[in-house]
């Protein structure tokens, strides 16, 4: 069975990958992780997390896998035994100090895709060192991958869909160079999805050979392995990762879910892809698709979010009716039957739905408007100021 992990920069994000399939999530602690311009969860929250992960009888990882000088290690002493109380699953590191301090503290170590580990050799060290699972380098093909998975008694966790980077597994000084920014203490500004020009000494410019995106040459596409879920599964991989800790709770929910059916339809023996995933992984934010390193070397750039629809604000929920599985919705924008909605919250996460019901007063409308309280059949449990999105096809 193939654990399927989710990414959780809030609550929201939290719930969505838990209602929408996930085996397991993975967080980032403020201060200590690959992500430090996103929201990230404190000591205080991730309490809660934890608690609503392991109620939801989902795993947590937490994210601790910065490069660290004396300093952070200190940071990392004093604050590891209080994860440790929390009970998180593991922590995912790629410094070998942390590695060596949670290791003496007995709590289970996932290797960083910040390593870089691209061979059995050093699975075989990182066995002995007790590590439990290490995330693969994304430069790997998936017969190297398959070649190691063969070799090693470690798990075996890839990305398989999500942003990639144009450095080594993030390794990258770009962001240092012009910003002052250190990305491998998280601080990326992703200045490599910018336009750029490349120009010679006798001012020649540079263009790529494609007629594509010739001023994005340092912004890959997107990972999208959905079509290979077999492959990946066949090959040895035991966790597949969604990139996305950046991303909002409803691109986690409908990534989560495309990949929780495409795994469940491969394990039901009954294997057949289906062209609608591409199209719901096509709505949330995405650079254009890629297989990355799995079977070539990325040759396409893009900076533009590709998503075929863009979301609008237009309500929130005041009130929730159980026995009628609806919801009082106050709006201040067009709502209409037929419409795709997603509703947001920190317990609710994202559900996403279409609008198959409304009532004003009781009786049954196709259409509302700015500044009215509305009646909303919706599909599972929503709470009180909830936010309420539009999906609207972009044009």
């Amino acid at each position: 069975m193939v654990e399927l992990l989710a990414p959780a920069r809030d609550f929201p994000s939290l719930g969505a990958a838990c209602n929408n399939g996930a085996d397991s999530v993975y967080v980032g602690l403020e201060g200590c992780n690959m992500r430090a311009n996103v929201s990230n969860f404190t000591l205080n929250s991730l309490k809660d997390a934890v608690k609503q992960c392991h109620d939801s009888n989902k795993k947590i990882y937490v994210c601790t896998n910065t490069i660290m000088n004396n300093q952070d290690l200190a940071y990392f002493k004093e604050i590891l035994p209080i994860m440790q109380s929390y009970e998180v699953d593991a922590l995912i590191i790629s410094d070998l100090g942390a590695l060596k301090i949670a290791r003496d503290a007995d709590i289970d170590v996932h290797m960083s895709i910040q390593a870089n580990i691209s061979n059995f050799e050093s699975l075989n060290l990182l066995e002995e060192l007790k590590v439990k699972r290490v995330v693969l380098s994304r430069e790997l093909s998936l017969l190297q991958i398959k070649g190691i998975a063969q070799n090693t008694n470690l798990e075996i966790e890839t990305f398989v869909h999500g942003a990639m980077c144009v450095a080594v597994s993030g390794r990258c000084f770009l962001s240092s160079a012009l910003y002052n920014k250190n990305a491998n203490c998280g601080e990326c500004l992703q200045p490599c999805r910018k336009r750029w020009k490349l120009i010679s000494e006798d001012e020649e410019v540079f263009e790529l050979s494609s007629n594509e995106n010739k001023s994005h040459i340092l912004s890959p596409k997107d990972l999208c392995m959905i079509r290979y879920v077999p492959d990946l599964i066949e090959a040895g991989i035991d966790a597949f990762k969604i990139e996305g800790r950046a991303r909002p709770a409803d691109y986690v929910a409908t990534v989560t879910k495309v990949y929780r059916e495409a795994i469940d339809s491969y394990q039901s023996g009954n294997w057949e892809f289906d062209e609608k995933w591409v199209g719901e992984l096509k709505k949330v934010f995405n650079r254009g698709f890629d297989t990355g390193f799995y079977f070539k070397i990325p040759y396409k750039t893009n900076q533009y979010n590709e998503s075929t629809y863009i979301k609008k604000d237009i309500g929130s929920v005041v009130n929730y009716y159980k026995n009628v599985s609806a919801a009082e919705i106050r709006l201040w924008d067009d709502l209409k039957i037929e419409d795709e909605i997603i509703i947001q919250g920190n317990k609710t996460g994202s559900l996403i739905q279409k609008v198959r019901s409304m009532q004003i007063d009781g009786k049954d409308i196709k259409k509302a408007g700015k500044g009215q309280n509305i009646g909303l059949s919706v599909e599972s449990t929503v709470r009180h100021n909830d936010v309420i999105y539009k999906r609207i096809p972009r044009r």
